[in-house]
């Protein structure tokens, strides 16, 4: 029963940012799947936020387990040493698997995605600056097709870079051995390749 999710909610305790870089270093380092399993449920409020406009369809508690599955595969991909507040990392992938769920299902009616949708969100995530304008694009499927172009404009490098690394989640080393390149240089194109697309999604967003 969705009332018994909320109640279970009010039981979560919020991480303090020392107790939370503790348990990511315990499982990312470690494979503590205690410190994993801590993680997914101090975040279960962040699906319940997700979920919450859907409250009232039948389907609620399943969309619930499907955000939830989001989740996880988020805890499991997510690298803490990017810099990237999870919660920003994670709200995307929670949102699609429960409008995916709710498409399927047609409990909601739901521009079709294309299948590159899911890659460009996990670039999107990388990508946000802080003004709102940008995070209110994304959610926006024509970005999809903006950010797909503006990804082609980039100079190879920068391209497979941001492809392999930032979209892609490949070791920065692994990048270097394949291109020929140090870790450094790695680092230095997809800062330079970052830099270049938040350009053109300016300049995209002036003409919106």
């Amino acid at each position: 029963m969705f009332s018994d999710y909320v109640k279970k909610l009010s039981a979560v305790q919020k991480l303090t940012p020392e107790e939370e870089r503790e348990l990511w270093r315990a499982y990312k380092e470690c494979g503590d799947e205690g410190a994993r399993q801590r993680i997914i449920e101090s975040y279960q409020p962040l699906v319940f936020r997700e979920v919450m406009p859907y409250r009232t369809l039948t389907a609620v508690m399943d969309a619930v387990q499907e955000g939830t599955i989001g989740l996880i595969e988020a805890v499991e991909r997510y690298d803490p040493k990017r810099g990237v507040a999870f919660s920003l990392y994670a709200v995307h992938r929670v949102r699609g698997r429960i409008l995916d769920f709710l498409r399927r299902e047609g409990q909601v009616d739901l521009p079709c995605l294309e299948e590159e949708t899911e890659m460009c969100e996990t670039a999107k995530e990388l990508l946000v600056d802080e003004r709102p304008s940008v995070a209110e694009l994304a959610e926006h499927h024509a970005l999809v097709g903006v950010l797909g172009a503006a990804m082609a404009r980039l100079p190879a490098r920068e391209r497979i870079v941001l492809e392999g690394v930032t979209i892609g989640g490949t070791r920065a080393q692994t990048m270097a051995e394949s291109l020929g390149v140090t870790p450094a240089q790695i680092y230095r194109l997809q800062k330079n390749g970052i830099r270049r697309v938040r350009g053109m999604l300016s300049r995209f967003m002036q003409h919106w």
